[in-house]
Order: C-alpha cells, then sequence, then structure tokens
C-alpha cells in the first residue's frame, strides 16, 4: 500500500471511533425529555398513519396493496 491509502485509512479509522461518544449521567435528562422522542405524541401519530393508510391504500403505500379509496 502506498503512504496516502494508509493515511486515508488512518484518518477514516480516526473518525469514525471519534464519533463513539458515550452519554454522561448528568446529561440523560436532556435525552429523556418528551421533545427528543421520535414520536412526542402517540395519538397524533396514529390518526396520520390512518390518514396515510387511508390515502395511500390503493397505490400500495407502506406495503399494503389495493383497497382504500382515499375519501377522509
Amino acid at each position: 500500500m502506498n503512504r496516502n491509502t494508509i493515511l486515508i485509512i488512518t484518518l477514516f479509522a480516526i473518525s469514525a471511533l471519534s464519533g463513539c461518544a458515550g452519554v454522561q449521567p448528568w446529561e440523560r435528562d436532556l435525552l429523556s425529555d418528551p421533545a427528543m422522542a421520535l414520536v412526542a405524541d402517540p395519538l397524533e401519530a396514529g390518526i396520520d398513519d390512518h390518514i396515510y393508510f387511508s390515502k395511500e391504500g390503493s397505490s400500495g403505500g407502506r406495503g399494503f396493496s389495493g383497497g382504500g379509496c382515499g375519501c377522509n
């Protein structure tokens, strides 16, 4: 291997390992905030999914095929 290849591999390894930082105990309160949740409001997410399935059901949205007239 030439010197540039070794340098690139080394830099990639260093940058990849630097992203593996753990969460400190005093930082966990920020991560447990409701605003950090993927789905902040489960009821609203369920309503959105229902509308999406109803409208996209006839075109095979999210893996479902057939059905659905889209008249919500």
